[in-house]
């Protein structure tokens, strides 16, 4: 398939830019991607492919038809913002208070659109189909689920999966292809301390819950340190605290929650049984009690090693401007659900450029991207999908 997928992409470059910025001048939260959803599926349309709207609620399905028989390669991305109030001030910032787009969801929605226009274009050479699979709701964990069970693997089935997640922890031009876990796999706690309330000048006469709650909170550091094989990773954090009202009032309650990442679903049931173990044992030893209730959680994303390496061999033809680098990443993503029935690869691809201060992390209220990577991004995933539909896979 003789195709210069670098330069088309780069044609397709101030139409990317202007598609991402729009997104991300108007963020929508989890399963409420409706304006997104919306264009989206009008952008399938006017390129003739088979459209589906309404999976998993706010999620939108694509099939471009190649003019012969061959296999379905499933290309996926995510469209929801975060609940987080932008500080940037550029001309494109987001104009819906409390949500912004920090996460590159509104690159990786551009992206997609990009190589459904560029392979669409093309359709007389590709001998199967690729199904576009636009996801709601990835930052809550529930959007591929919800999905899956509207038959999003089904009608057709894929054989492969692809995607991207455009990443500030690599500069562009650098693309992390890792066989094997390459993601980690995530749970979510909350934990609700119950003491016994008082006057903050007589603390003697009361079960203080916020003292609780900040010993527990340390003490669950030592489930990484002391309870998990040092080679295993793992990482637990606390990413919300409520409690009291009033600076001189001891309150009942306190509760806390947060996350726990790992790669291995052996050391899910350790962790969630050492949670449980030590905020009870702390809360009892200060005279608290500790409930602790889990959430849903997801599993690592762990790329197949032919996959990965069949990409990994297609990107080499791009080592101008791709340099290739093999690191798994503790960020979680539910994407995994989408791989599990079918050989798949999940690619990190660099977005940041350090120089023009384009780099701070993931959720950060200033996260922004390097917007050179959507046209390279639409590039090499074009070659990498293009691949797959040959005839010869």
């Amino acid at each position: 398939m003789s195709i210069d997928f670098m330069a088309e992409a780069e044609a397709l470059r101030d139409e990317l830019i202007e598609r991402r910025r729009d997104f991300h001048r108007h963020p929508e939260l989890a399963f409420e991607e409706h304006r997104t959803a919306g264009i989206v599926a009008e952008a399938l349309n006017e390129l003739g492919l088979e459209v589906q709207t309404g999976v998993g609620r706010t999620g939108v399905i694509g099939i471009l038809e190649g003019d012969s028989s061959g296999p379905t390669v499933l290309y996926r991305a995510d469209m929801d913002a975060l609940p987080i109030q932008e500080e940037n001030s550029a001309e494109y910032a987001s104009q819906a208070a409390g949500k912004m787009h920090a996460c590159g969801h509104d690159g990786h929605t551009a992206i997609a659109l990009g190589i459904a226009k560029l392979l669409s274009s093309h359709r007389a050479a590709l001998s199967g189909r690729v199904k576009f699979v636009f996801q709601p709701a990835e930052e809550v964990g529930g959007g591929a689920s919800s999905m899956i069970a509207d038959g999003a693997l089904e009608d057709p089935a894929p054989d492969f999966c692809l995607g991207i997640h455009l990443w500030n922890d690599l500069e562009v031009g650098a693309v992390s292809a890792v066989s094997g876990p390459t993601m980690s796999g995530a749970g979510v706690f909350e934990i609700t301390v119950t003491g016994k309330g008082g006057h903050g000048a007589m603390p003697h006469q009361t079960a203080d819950p916020i003292v609780c709650s900040a010993q527990l909170i340390l003490a669950l550091q030592t489930i990484v340190s002391r309870n998990v094989d040092p080679l295993d990773l793992v990482v637990i954090t606390v990413g919300k605290l409520e409690g009291g009202s009033a600076r001189n009032i001891i309150p009942q309650t306190v509760t806390f929650s947060g996350s726990f990442r790992l790669f291995r679903e052996e050391t899910r049931e350790l962790v969630k049984a050492r949670i449980q173990e030590v905020a009870q044992g702390v809360a009892s030893a200060m005279g608290c009690q500790a409930d602790v209730d889990f959430g849903l959680g997801i599993g690592a994303v762990i790329n197949d090693a032919e996959v990965t390496a069949r990409a990994r061999n297609v990107l080499a033809n791009f080592a101008d401007s791709v340099s290739l680098v093999e690191k798994p990443w503790m960020a979680s993503e539910d994407v995994g659900l989408l791989m599990q029935r079918n050989p798949s690869a999940y690619l990190l691809v660099g977005s940041a450029n350090r120089e023009r201060k384009l780099d701070y992390p993931h959720h950060h209220p200033r996260f922004d991207i390097d917007e050179d990577v959507l046209p390279l991004s639409v590039g090499m995933m074009s070659a990498v999908v293009a691949d797959y539909l040959q005839g010869s896979a």
